[in-house]
């Protein structure tokens, strides 16, 4: 009886990339809810200047509510292209060893990086389904990696 191997493709590819992904994606949290908390804190200041009360909270649904989500998400944005631009990493990223790069290996652009984080935030809306997607792409793909031609990899231990 004969035997087959798995083609070196499949083998050189790491499983368990989308656990590092959660890892990265958890790691990130914390910087994401300290940019949050300040946008909440400048949204708070505003308001009280503008004749509410100290104790008054900004009324759910409304408008002012609506752009401080809008703020957070993209303060969060800044922080995710930004981090990606300059070294292919977030904070979060850095211990896992992953770095996010074009196709062909080079630093991706900010309309692919921006693209990258608007498709990866409906994912994450979506209940992660874009991440999920990656345990039955023949390449490991994410959504947001398809939609912007750049990929996430784990670099080697020094």
């Amino acid at each position: 009886m004969a035997t087959t191997t798995a083609p070196a493709a499949a083998t050189d590819r790491p499983a368990s990339l989308l656990l590092w992904r959660l890892l990265a994606l958890l790691y990130d949290l914390f910087p994401a809810l300290a940019l949050w908390m300040l946008a909440g804190t400048l949204f708070t200041v505003g308001y009280t200047l503008s004749g509410h009360a100290e104790r008054d909270n900004i009324a759910p649904f409304s408008v002012l509510q609506w752009l401080l989500w809008l703020c957070c998400w993209i303060v969060t944005g800044l922080y995710a292209t930004l981090s990606w631009r300059r070294g292919g990493q977030t904070l979060g990223m850095r211990p896992w060893r992953l770095q996010v790069t074009s196709t062909d290996g080079t630093a991706p652009t900010r309309r692919q990086l921006w693209l990258r984080y608007a498709v990866g935030t409906v994912s994450v809306l979506l209940g992660g389904l874009g991440l999920w997607w990656s345990l039955i792409d023949r390449q490991r793909l994410t959504w947001h990696d398809r939609a912007s031609g750049t990929r996430m990899r784990r670099l080697p231990k020094h």
